[in-house]
């Protein structure tokens, strides 16, 4: 794989601990300790694990329009709990374990730093860390070799594109060496309730399952509607929000517009940018990986921005990272210069 060398770097690869509000200025220790209950390797009870958590949510995913009909349509307790669930975890990934743990697009209060690690544990997405540490890599080496999961892995041919875009989607998840935690997270590994939240993904994963059962259930008084509601709220659910993350390693690295100089392949997806709450204007993150708002062009939907605003204004967040005019300009294209930019 290469790349072209047009990218503005940023200068730190990942936030220092000092800088939020709940570092005490300590030196990290030389020997940290493991955020995570696996390895170094992916064992094979890992691996069954994670075919399992990947392909029972999808073979509801697929089965669910039909089973909509023979059920005589989704009510809207389970609609309900479905979107509810979805955009918790979803924003839990896209402004906590992204824009804040990966890339401190902002500094938060210590109550909004732990919910943001549990809303984006419930995204059933792997554990905080690891998730981040992969991240961080993936930026380090982005479309190059090194890069976690680049659609472009294998060439750029149609076939050797194919097989990319699988792994990059994927298959890299069963890849059985795991990122370097103590390299690309240390900050996170410092922190002892970052560390504990994600230690204990395993909880993490049978709260944000079985959660939209029991209240489907309390809320019906039967099991059938603690069925229902596991089956909309949480498997396909989670094969949604899966399969939309997963869509920004991939399609979002294959194809769309590309206004902003990067030195990969990054580009804006405009379908997905509302499931993705803002992840698919791609181009420009890479481009500017610290920028607290992705969809920086007019009409461009972005709630987590919209979100992280909020919590600005609350004052649960400060010393956020808006992206300036001129700084957008510095990394247009020249070609795209003049377009306007998403008003707040």
């Amino acid at each position: 794989m290469t790349t072209s060398p047009d990218l503005i770097e940023d200068s730190t690869p990942y936030p220092p601990s000092s800088g939020d509000s709940h570092s005490d200025g300590a030196p990290l220790s030389p020997v940290l300790p493991s955020a995570t209950l696996g390895g170094d390797n992916k064992r094979s009870i890992e691996q069954l694990a994670l075919l399992l958590f990947i392909a029972l949510p999808f073979v509801a995913l697929v089965a669910a329009v039909p089973l909509a009909f023979v059920w005589g349509g989704v009510s809207w307790l389970d609609l309900g709990l479905m979107v509810a669930m979805y955009f918790v975890g979803c924003h839990g990934i896209t402004i906590g374990f992204h824009r804040y743990f990966t890339h401190g697009s902002f500094k938060a209060k210590r109550p909004l730093r732990i919910a943001l690690a549990v809303m984006g544990s419930l995204a059933v997405e792997g554990p905080l860390v690891r998730w981040v540490a992969d991240h961080r890599k993936h930026h380090k080496f982005s479309d190059a070799d090194g890069d976690p999961h680049s659609p472009w892995r294998f060439g750029e041919t149609l076939p050797a594109l194919m097989k990319g875009l699988w792994w990059a989607h994927i298959g890299w998840l069963f890849d059985e060496e795991q990122t370097s935690q103590q390299k690309y997270a240390p900050d996170l590994i410092s922190d002892p309730a970052i560390r504990a939240v994600s230690r204990q993904f395993a909880l993490w994963t049978v709260v944000s399952l079985m959660l939209p059962p029991v209240v489907g259930g309390l809320v019906t008084m039967s099991w059938w509607g603690a069925f229902t509601a596991f089956f909309w709220g949480s498997l396909v659910r989670v094969a949604l929000l899966h399969h939309v993350t997963w869509s920004i390693n991939s399609i979002c690295h294959a194809v769309g517009k590309r206004p902003f100089k990067s030195r990969d392949r990054s580009g804006n997806v405009w379908w997905l940018a509302v499931l993705s709450c803002g992840e698919s204007w791609h181009n420009l993150h890479h481009a500017d990986p610290t920028s607290a708002r992705h969809g920086v062009l007019k009409g461009q939907v972005d709630s987590s921005a919209r979100l992280i605003r909020w919590f600005e204004q609350f004052g649960w967040a400060s010393d956020v990272r808006w992206p300036s005019a001129t700084r957008i300009e510095s990394r247009r294209h020249k070609k795209t210069t003049g377009a306007p930019l998403n008003a707040e």
